[in-house]
């Protein structure tokens, strides 16, 4: 962490650091961690988790509060389970499995392994050629990144956060501009014009930072879930007024249809409700735009595992319907679960671009760090 820069021009993740750095610095005796784990790279939740036990052995103590078992299993003592806001059980972790959490947590039992089923995959649907992207201060992010996208075919971009794998997303999307290459959609170049242009042409994008980019957090959740396409009948008529009917209706149905928990429906304030559901709103409306190219970046952060099991059902279904998906995660049990195809970056440059069934988790990881050298 650097101490000079502002907060708001660092990524989530240094963020988060900087929050478990001060509480850390105070010297608590109680330390209260809230999804710690949530936007830091495999790499840093090693580090935290060491940190963690650290403490424990040191006397503090620990409430941890995740949804990632894994984390339970390995550094947590005991377990209280919640499952829709009453406490199910207090469990000792060392003799619980993790499908007995798991069920215990959703309320049924979870699948904790995606069944895929093979196709051939269809036309191109995204094409990026020799993509660059410069920051402010003149460091290159992304290094002449080159690859496309197909109808039914699920693209994951692996790598250790801050290896320009948000930047490609970003600059896909028209969030930020780039130095030269080319971005070309269904045979459109889509390269300089403007994000609605983009959403228009057919393009779905489920971005890192929620609060940042994909909420405005003090609309109700109706509007939010209208967002981009509140200009266009039936939401608005032709003298450009608001049809709030219209608009409640539609966010009736996306609340049922991908269980968004709220206190007051559609007149819930975004700011007030938990990560995990303001993350299913945006893909919510997001999914329900029907573009021919999704692209999903971190798209289960903060979600449990009932929601995470259901959001890759979804992007599995929309592979099957032949839409064409870019993925974006940290989390590289999810990405050998998915994905179709992985590139994997780093330093800002592709290190390889490979079928998934040609790869290997540690391979995945050798290449991410850097280490990994193509046999010749």
């Amino acid at each position: 962490v650097n101490p000079r820069d502002k907060i708001e021009d660092v990524p989530v993740s240094t963020r988060q650091r900087v929050e478990i750095l001060k509480m850390l610095y105070r010297n608590a005796e109680i330390l209260i961690f809230d999804e710690p784990t949530a936007v830091l790279t495999p790499q840093e939740i090693e580090s935290l988790l060491r940190t963690i036990k650290a403490l424990r052995d040191g006397g503090k103590t620990i409430i941890l509060i995740t949804h990632k078992l894994d984390e339970i299993k390995r550094i947590a003592d005991r377990c209280a389970i919640l499952c829709k806001g009453k406490l199910v059980d207090v469990l000792d972790v060392a003799t619980t499995s993790v499908q007995h959490m798991s069920a215990l947590m959703v309320g049924r039992d979870v699948s904790l392994t995606l069944e895929k089923e093979e196709h051939e995959r269809g036309a191109e649907v995204l094409r990026v050629d020799k993509l660059r992207v410069v920051s402010p201060d003149h460091i290159c992010l992304v290094d002449s990144v080159s690859f496309s996208v197909h109808e039914g075919e699920i693209l994951a971009i692996a790598g250790v956060s801050g290896n320009g794998q948000v930047e490609i997303a970003d600059a896909i999307a028209g969030l930020i501009p780039i130095k030269s290459g080319k971005i070309m959609l269904s045979g459109t170049d889509i390269t300089n014009v403007s994000v609605r242009k983009r959403i228009e042409a057919g393009m779905s994008y489920i971005p890192e930072d929620r609060h940042a980019v994909g909420l405005i957090l003090d609309f109700p959740l109706r509007e939010n879930l209208c967002l981009k396409r509140y200009y266009r009948p039936p939401y608005s008529n032709e003298r450009g007024i608001l049809q709030n009917e219209a608009m409640a209706e539609l966010g009736r149905s996306l609340i049922e249809e991908f269980d968004i928990r709220t206190s007051k429906g559609n007149d819930t304030l975004v700011r007030s409700m938990s990560g995990g559901n303001q993350q299913k709103a945006i893909i919510a409306r997001e999914i329900n735009l029907d573009s021919k190219l999704i692209i999903f970046v971190q798209p289960t952060r903060g979600l449990d595992v009932g929601a995470i099991e259901s959001i890759h059902l979804r992007i599995n279904k929309l592979r099957s319907e032949g839409k064409a998906i870019l993925l974006i995660s940290l989390e590289l049990d999810e990405i050998m679960q998915l994905a179709d195809t992985i590139l994997v970056m780093y330093n800002g440059k592709v290190q390889t671009i490979k079928k998934a069934n040609e790869l290997t988790k540690l391979q995945v990881g050798e290449y991410m760090m850097g280490v990994h050298v193509e046999k010749n």
